[in-house]
């Protein structure tokens, strides 16, 4: 099966949330015929200084999908993120729905239970999630067809959905002027990266590809839509022909200079949980600190 032949005409209609405070973007895609819909990535705010949530973002998605009389199906993680909390168990009370992430989870979940020195009753199998979802897996919003496709690199356990003629990377792209994601958290894996980035980018030209993130080069206001084809032209990381071994030598130099993300720490306690806030052994919800972990 190629890439080319797993788009379909069909164009969902997309709502786009920005969350400026970890300059993320959320998404509830609808299929027009059923006004069944699912969301992307959503984020639970989260003040690291005081420890305190709230649930501003999520309400507004909330009341988007009850303003336009919308059934919640699916509530999608793209990947673990490490720089927003997912809101997707406190939105999955509200409207229901299944929380789905990559069979691959567990393989992050090995990684960071031994760093934040989970016990044996964390399970890294994945089955704090409603669904796995597998490579090259098909599912339905409505009458909309989806497909999700393993995109690793940026971690293990990345993977691009796609519905309709609409494709929502994650972390794997940003916008052209923006370049591609890191690749040198545990189990990252820069030419990993740019071999995902070379199968998205082998869809049809006019694929929607919607970011998960954008930091506003230069100045300009949040974007979050490209296509296929203005990545090919436009791409400052892999345009002008870069080969895999030039991809893999930039990455690894700009990795390195970068800092760790302000809310990792929390981020990925609580997503490799699917939402979970982990418990303290009083039954309080708590957040652990690695020294020199990360």
């Amino acid at each position: 099966m190629t890439t080319n032949s797993l788009t379909s005409n069909t164009e969902p209609q997309v709502f786009p949330f920005v969350d400026s405070a970890t300059n993320t973007i959320s998404y509830v895609v609808n299929d027009p015929t059923t006004n069944s819909c699912a969301i992307i990535d959503p984020v639970l705010d989260f003040d690291y200084a005081s420890g305190h949530i709230s649930y501003d973002s999520a309400n507004q998605i909330i009341e988007c999908i009850r303003n336009n009389r919308l059934r919640l199906e699916w509530l999608v993680e793209t990947h673990v993120h490490a720089d927003h909390l997912t809101a997707a168990p406190y939105i999955k009370n509200k409207l229901g729905g299944k929380i789905g992430i990559s069979q691959k989870i567990s393989e992050v979940q090995n990684t960071f239970s031994k760093i934040f020195g989970e016990s044996e009753e964390f399970k890294c199998d994945g089955s704090q999630f409603d669904h796995l979802f597998t490579d090259g897996e098909r599912y339905q919003v409505g009458q909309l067809s989806a497909i999700a496709i393993e995109t690793p690199g940026h971690t293990p356990a990345c993977m691009t959905h796609l519905l309709g003629d609409a494709a929502f990377v994650g972390d794997t792209l940003f916008m052209p002027d923006g370049g591609t994601a890191r690749a040198d958290f545990p189990g990252g894996d820069a030419g990993q990266l740019f071999d995902s980035i070379e199968k998205i980018l082998s869809l049809p030209p006019t694929t929607r590809l919607f970011m998960c993130h954008d930091y506003g080069p230069g100045g300009r206001d949040f974007q979050w839509q490209t296509t296929v084809s203005d990545q090919l032209a436009q791409n400052i990381h892999i345009g002008d022909g870069v080969t895999r071994d030039q991809f893999i030598e930039m990455r690894q130099a700009r990795d390195a200079s970068l800092g760790v993300p302000k809310l990792i720490i929390p981020s990925l306690q609580v997503n490799m949980r699917a939402g979970t806030i982990p418990l303290d052994r009083f039954g309080n919800p708590f957040i652990k600190i690695p020294v020199n972990a990360l």
